[in-house]
């Protein structure tokens, strides 16, 4: 089994940091929330750019040149609804350490980033819904056969469609909790990676409540078979449960020193 892959979240342009950074290209910020976040463990780093519809190529290309070159080819997931930004990012990725990850397609009006995924050999996150929320999994599960069956007529691979099934905020909808759990199971089921933004299920609850929460639906997510999440990495109780599920699943060789490493 694969060890749990995270996703370092905290790249974001609704940050005001990060935005200012990346409006005037001042790398000290990015580079800092990059090393923060490669320090705590996490895999992959998610780059948000926001919509970015009047600068996204040149400021993507820009911000991945700046973390791989940094910090060794560390592979990213390139966050932006501007398709020719992620192909501008896409042209100048080194990918010795991991494909890019194309974040993100959905069954719908962005299904074509599926297409994008397919013609640059890269991974895809596919979100399962179409005009909002699913209603249900039979809704979830279509899209997913909808979504699985188009990249894999362009040639991918399955392994490289991540399916998400919507992480649901629990003040609101804590009867929906059960039903992305399920789904992810039937993900599983099917031999399927999966990921999503973990996060979002404590949105809205007290700061010193959220940590509990994220690290409480990471086991349970693991434990039906999530192989990967968006999350913030440098919440230590949310790694270190990590790190002792990957244990529990046989996806790591124990030793005492396994929190360190």
């Amino acid at each position: 089994m694969a060890k749990f892959i995270t996703i370092g979240e905290r790249i974001h342009c609704i940050s005001p940091a990060i935005r200012e950074a990346m409006a005037t290209r001042n790398p000290e910020p990015i580079l800092k929330r990059a090393k923060e976040q490669l320090d705590a463990g996490a895999t992959y780093l998610d780059l948000n750019i926001g919509p970015a519809e009047s600068d996204g190529e040149e400021l993507m290309k820009w911000a991945v040149q700046l973390l791989q070159d940094n910090f060794d080819n560390v592979p990213l997931a390139l966050d932006t609804a501007n398709k020719k930004a992620i192909e501008a990012g896409i042209s100048v990725y080194n990918r010795s350490k991991g494909k890019p990850i194309v974040n993100s397609a959905d069954a719908g009006d962005r299904i074509e980033y599926i297409d994008l995924a397919a013609a640059n050999d890269a991974i895809v996150i596919a979100l399962c819904s179409a005009n909002g929320i699913a209603a249900d999994n039979d809704e979830r599960m279509m899209h997913c056969q909808n979504m699985l069956e188009r990249g894999m007529s362009l040639g991918m691979e399955s392994e490289d469609l991540w399916f998400d099934p919507l992480f649901l905020v629990i003040k609101g909808m804590q009867d929906k909790q059960m039903e992305v759990l399920e789904a992810i199971k039937m993900f599983s089921d099917m031999g399927l990676n999966s990921t999503g933004g973990l996060s979002n299920n404590s949105n809205g609850m007290p700061k010193h409540i959220r940590p509990i929460m994220d690290s409480a639906m990471v086991a349970m997510c693991m434990m039906q078979g999530l192989t990967s999440a968006i999350v913030n990495p440098c919440d230590l109780r949310l790694m270190e449960t990590i790190k002792s599920c990957d244990i529990i699943k046989n996806n790591n060789l124990y030793a005492d020193s396994y929190l360190e490493i």
